[in-house]
């Protein structure tokens, strides 16, 4: 996020600055230091029919947080960024995404998010990242009347980012950032703009591309271009964060902060990255070799190694022992995976998960 980018988020929280400084003193900015915590809390994929993408690996996303004169206070793998970020009080400018994206390119879906957060003096700031689509996305249904009528035509969708030749077989969606995206025809040394649309975050627009071609004549004609509306559609299907993750399906699991905050919760699914194993009440040990087979350490970041940003699991005799355990799979540290069980208040003096009936390893 550059420093334009960041006045302009500034702008939009303006009013939640207002609240944070006059609601009492002890909100004051000046001072002294707080504390940053960022987090994706919970996962939902609530069902975009058409061409539904995996869902992203949240410890891969691109992290920077800045703070309002654009100094860097961190940038780098969401996975690698410090559990607890102590910064002076002041305003801070989040933005992550789940990968770079600079110039036109095929089947590239950008998903992120963007924050302006205010630390106080002395607190802690929990930020709950979601994640949707920013980036939009243009198809192409080139009929066979444009070939007839433009047999040497060359089709391109183009930006002031750049562009891609849309070839006649091509079936991928071409993504760009939101703004003005044409289809440019290239035809006889010339180009010509046939199509132009603003698009927005999270759009993807199919384009009808074709010709009339009068009967008498083999090549020639009028050229048309249509918006297909029944294949355009808002991905905005995609939401990583928030409490609209019930914790009742693979889809919408928790994360392990959000799992701690619901102790007493049954038959809920949590996914975390597996931190270490327990050598005993309240001791995790988080590099090989592992002490036991019967527990695991899930964490919020692959990278964790304090005790308070785990919740513990255990590990049943039987296959669920079988295949997740570290002592006899120490290549699984820093592994993503879900369960579904009952949150308990302690297990080996934390929060932990038990009773586990269902997992996937990724």
């Amino acid at each position: 996020m550059n420093k334009r980018h960041f006045t302009r988020a500034l702008a939009q929280a303006a009013i939640l600055m207002m609240l944070a400084v006059t609601t009492s003193c002890e909100t004051s900015l000046g001072g002294g230091m707080g504390e940053l915590r960022l987090h994706f809390a919970g996962s939902q994929y609530a069902g975009c029919k058409a061409e539904q993408p995996d869902l992203p690996d949240t410890a891969a996303f691109l992290l920077c947080v800045q703070d309002e004169a654009g100094r860097i206070i961190y940038e780098g793998r969401f996975g690698d960024s410090p559990e607890k970020m102590l910064v002076e009080a002041g305003t801070y400018a989040v933005s992550i995404r789940s990968e770079a994206f600079e110039k036109p390119l095929f089947s590239a879906p950008q998903y992120g998010d963007d924050q302006v957060v205010v630390v106080p003096a002395g607190e802690v700031v929990e930020v709950r990242l979601s994640c949707r689509q920013v980036n939009a996305g243009i198809r192409l249904n080139i009929e066979p009347s444009f070939l007839t009528a433009c047999p040497d035509g060359v089709l391109y969708v183009a930006s002031r980012d750049g562009k891609l030749l849309y070839a006649y077989r091509e079936r991928r969606i071409a993504y760009f950032k939101p703004g003005e995206v044409s289809v440019i025809l290239a035809q006889g040394g010339t180009e010509r703009t046939v199509f132009s649309r603003n698009l927005e975050p999270q759009e993807i627009l199919t384009v009808r591309v074709g010709a009339q071609v009068p009967a008498e004549q083999e090549s020639g004609g009028r050229l048309h271009v249509a918006v297909d509306t029944t294949r355009n559609w808002t991905n905005a299907a995609l939401t990583l964060g928030g409490e609209s993750g019930g914790g009742d399906s693979f889809q919408t699991a928790w994360d392990v902060a959000t799992a701690l905050r619901h102790t007493g919760a049954t038959g809920v699914w949590v996914y975390g990255y597996i931190a270490g194993a327990f050598k005993s009440q309240g001791n995790i040990v988080f590099e090989a070799p592992f002490p036991s087979a019967t527990n695991l350490a899930l964490a919020g970041r692959a990278s964790a190694t304090t005790l308070e940003s785990c919740l513990s699991a255990e590990l049943k005799k039987g296959a669920l022992r079988d295949e997740l355990n570290l002592f006899d799979h120490p290549g699984y540290k820093g592994r993503k995976v879900w369960l579904q069980g009952d949150i308990v208040e302690a297990y080996y003096g934390i929060p932990g998960i038990k009773n586990i009936t269902d997992w996937v390893l990724e």
